[in-house]
């Protein structure tokens, strides 16, 4: 297995790293929910140039009610809007639930804001965010109202067009806007849909994180879904499926957030873990609970969400500085 490498170090306002994107410059964008602090400061997004200099790009417009914004996934979409999942509910503070919103972001090199819409709202969990083809695909990992015999999580795959603005999310199964359905099994990790990026096949995949596995999902050529089906699963090689990214061969690079692992599924579907650490942190590099990773300049870099330490998570404390590490890319 690889040993990972530090990429960077990230200055004192950030302390939880998350989604990640390259802008029209080649800057790598970061979002930062900053959940580990949350008295001290709100979500926020920065650049960091292909000399690694690392500036705030903006802090992310707050909720209204709820007076802060925590920005997971993000994408942008032809025009270089961002999209952000505005994920108020991860923490589980009672007065941030059903809090959630995806937003639309207009914003020059500066960082100036020209506009900001409110794509849907009142959504439990929003955690990924993809663009393609006119419309934006977010992954909601709870669907806590949807109720299973067996306790089993649901969670859910939404589409909104590039035009839509206040949709009311119900959060149930009624929404128009889901696509794609998914049950965790795992009742020890009742945590769903996460991670989802666009095959070259043209098929969206999906991971389940608490059943870490890989769902993908075929579509027509009017954009209906065909099928919706796990095509990897290997508890031995992957715990825990969180962000991920596909590279220009097809491989699929998947963060698992459990066990300070970074797994790639191959065109083929089999998954190999190519590199995994202890409890950590970071500083040297190491995979201190990577959230995502991202090609980046022929390199893999993940974010280190540094945060979570429930039962079955590798990580046991949070550690400041933040940290991003690299990988090499597999042949």
């Amino acid at each position: 297995m690889q040993t990972p490498r530090l990429f960077t170090l990230l200055p004192e306002y950030i302390n939880t790293p998350d989604g990640m994107e390259i802008d029209r410059h080649g800057n790598l964008i970061l979002s930062c929910p900053n959940y580990a602090e949350p008295e001290i400061t709100s979500g926020l997004v920065v650049k960091i140039s292909p000399d690694k200099k690392i500036t705030k790009w903006f802090d992310v417009p707050v909720e209204p009610t709820t007076g802060v914004a925590r920005n997971m996934g993000i994408c942008f979409d032809d025009d270089w809007n961002l999209y952000l999942c505005d994920n108020q509910g991860w923490s589980g503070e009672e007065r941030l639930q059903f809090k959630g919103r995806l937003l639309k972001v207009k914003a020059d090199d500066d960082g100036h804001i020209g506009q900001c819409t409110v794509v849907a709202r009142g959504m439990e969990h929003p955690n990924g965010v993809k663009w393609r083809g006119g419309y934006v695909y977010v992954t909601q990992s709870l669907l806590s109202k949807v109720k299973l015999p067996g306790g089993e999580m649901v969670s859910c795959v939404y589409r909104f067009r590039a035009d839509d603005e206040d949709i009311e999310v119900t959060n149930t199964l009624a929404d128009k806007n889901i696509i794609a359905t998914f049950i965790t099994h795992n009742l020890g990790c009742p945590y769903g849909a996460d991670g989802l990026d666009f095959g070259p096949d043209g098929a969206l995949y999906v991971g389940n994180f608490g059943d870490g596995s890989v769902n993908r999902i075929l579509f027509d050529g009017d954009g209906n879904v065909l099928e919706n089906h796990v095509v990897a699963q290997n508890p031995a090689q992957l715990t825990s499926t969180d962000g991920f990214c596909f590279d220009e061969k097809g491989n699929l690079y998947i963060a698992d957030f459990s066990a300070n692992a970074i797994c790639v599924m191959r065109p083929d579907f089999s998954l190999e873990r190519i590199a995994q650490s202890p409890d950590c942190d970071g500083l040297d590099g190491s995979l201190d609970q990577p959230g995502e990773p991202r090609v980046y300049r022929g390199k893999i870099v993940a974010s280190c969400f540094d945060l979570v330490t429930d039962p079955g998570k590798v990580n046991t404390a949070h550690e400041m500085p933040a940290t991003m590490s690299e990988l090499d890319l597999v042949p």
